[in-house]
C-alpha cells in the first residue's frame, strides 16, 4: 500500500508583469496560507518519505512552507522541472520513477494537471468532493499498490480533500 499527497501550490502574486511565470512568488495570502495547510498536515500525522516539487518559485515556497510545519528537511525536497504546469500522464510518469523505497509521497505542482490528476485518480464515486481545485489544496489518497510502476488513474482511494477556506 502506498499513499500519496497531491497538493497545488498556494495563492501566487501577478502584481510584478515583469516576472516569468516560473518566477512568480507567493503572495501575502499563499504565505498564510501554506504555513496553515502544514499544520493541519502535522496534526493529521501526515509525514511523507519523499516531497517532490515542481521547479517553480510559487510551489517549491509552498512545499518549503508545508516541509517545515511537518518536520521534512527543506533541503531534502526534490525538484522536478516535469512538475511545471504538467500533464496528469506526465506527473504518473514523475511518480513511476519514485524510489520503491518510499511507501508515501507529497508532490506540489499546479493546475489543471493537478486537479485533473487527483480526478483521474480517484473512484468515480468520490470526484464529486473534487469538484474543484483551489490554491493549496491537498488530496490525500490511498493506494493499493505495492511498487510506484503501477500507479495508473483509478486506482486511489480519497482518504481526505483539504482547502485553507475549509479550514
Amino acid at each position: 500500500m502506498k499513499e500519496l499527497t497531491i497538493i497545488r501550490h498556494a495563492k501566487s502574486d501577478w502584481g510584478d508583469a515583469s516576472l516569468d511565470d516560473h518566477d512568480r512568488p507567493l503572495n501575502q495570502r499563499g504565505s498564510r496560507d501554506a504555513p496553515a495547510m502544514g499544520k493541519a498536515l502535522a496534526e493529521r500525522g501526515v509525514r511523507p518519505e519523499v516531497i517532490v516539487s515542481s521547479t517553480a518559485n510559487r510551489a517549491f515556497t509552498t512545499a518549503c512552507l508545508i516541509a517545515k510545519e511537518i518536520g521534512y528537511p527543506e533541503d531534502e525536497i526534490v525538484r522536478r522541472e516535469a512538475l511545471y504546469l504538467p500533464r496528469p500522464d506526465q506527473v504518473l510518469q514523475v511518480l513511476r520513477d519514485l524510489d520503491e523505497d518510499f511507501g508515501s509521497a507529497m508532490i506540489f505542482g499546479h493546475n489543471p494537471g493537478f486537479h485533473e490528476l487527483a480526478w483521474q485518480m480517484t473512484r468515480p464515486s468520490e470526484r464529486d468532493e473534487l469538484d474543484q481545485f483551489p490554491t493549496c489544496a491537498v488530496a490525500r489518497l490511498k493506494l493499493p499498490i505495492e511498487f510506484w510502476g503501477e500507479i495508473d488513474f483509478g486506482v486511489g482511494e480519497l482518504v481526505e480533500f483539504l482547502y485553507p477556506k475549509a479550514l
